[in-house]
């Protein structure tokens, strides 16, 4: 493994945890990269209204913006400001699972001053269960967070996979322990007619369909 040249916080000390995450939001508010934990995978987050920002986290991914870049949130009511409207149907999924492994796409707040990639007017959220990424999270705003690895290399499970592969493109690490087994979160799309499932994770279609209750496509 490559040492990092950033420093690496790790959050099973209580005092090494509130250093970490006083350094982390710091970096966020200055529009710096973190990684951090979250309950599927690791992630690599920034300012979610900073496209500088937004650009760095796509650079240190190698990709581009053809693919846009989830946000994630600390708490049900940010989702309020973020989109045109929240659909019953939503409601009833975040009421379900947030925080949570399931990502709701919905259209965005047309004033919001961002630059999340090509998500032709609409975002992708998602509330962690993770209480080192709520904190974070509750105290710095919405982030946008991808897995914190090189587009195309498996995604980290643990803060050092994701050193192996972002090095020093972060300014910290917060070190959660290891996140399990990889697990990514279900994608639900409640822009058209009918939800629709993009990518079925941890949250099953048989979940979702319980609590809509109608049968959810794939694709």
């Amino acid at each position: 493994m490559t040492a990092p040249t950033v420093p690496v916080y790790d959050c099973s000390d209580p005092d090494t945890r509130v250093e970490g995450l006083a350094a982390a939001a710091r970096a966020v508010r200055a529009g710096q990269l973190v990684v951090l934990p979250t309950d599927t995978v690791y992630g690599i987050g920034c300012d979610a209204f900073s496209s500088a920002a937004v650009r760095s986290l796509l650079a240190a991914k190698h990709r581009g913006p053809d693919m846009p870049v989830p946000v994630l949130l600390g708490s049900w009511s940010t989702i309020d400001g973020l989109v045109l409207g929240v659909p019953p149907q939503a409601r009833a999924l975040i009421e379900a699972f947030w925080p949570g492994a399931l990502s709701i796409v919905l259209p965005h707040a047309p004033s919001l001053a961002w630059d999340l990639g090509s998500t032709k007017g609409t975002v992708m959220l998602r509330m962690p269960l993770h209480p080192v990424a709520l904190e974070l999270l509750r105290d710095v705003g919405p982030m946008a967070v991808s897995s914190a690895n090189i587009s195309g290399r498996p995604p980290a499970a643990t803060a050092a996979e994701a050193m192996d592969q972002l090095v020093d493109t972060v300014a910290l690490y917060l070190d959660g322990g290891p996140s399990g087994e990889p697990v990514a979160s279900t994608i639900v799309d409640l822009t058209g007619n009918s939800p629709r499932v993009l990518r079925e994770g941890d949250v099953t279609r048989a979940d979702l369909a319980e609590v809509l209750g109608v049968e959810v496509p794939l694709g």
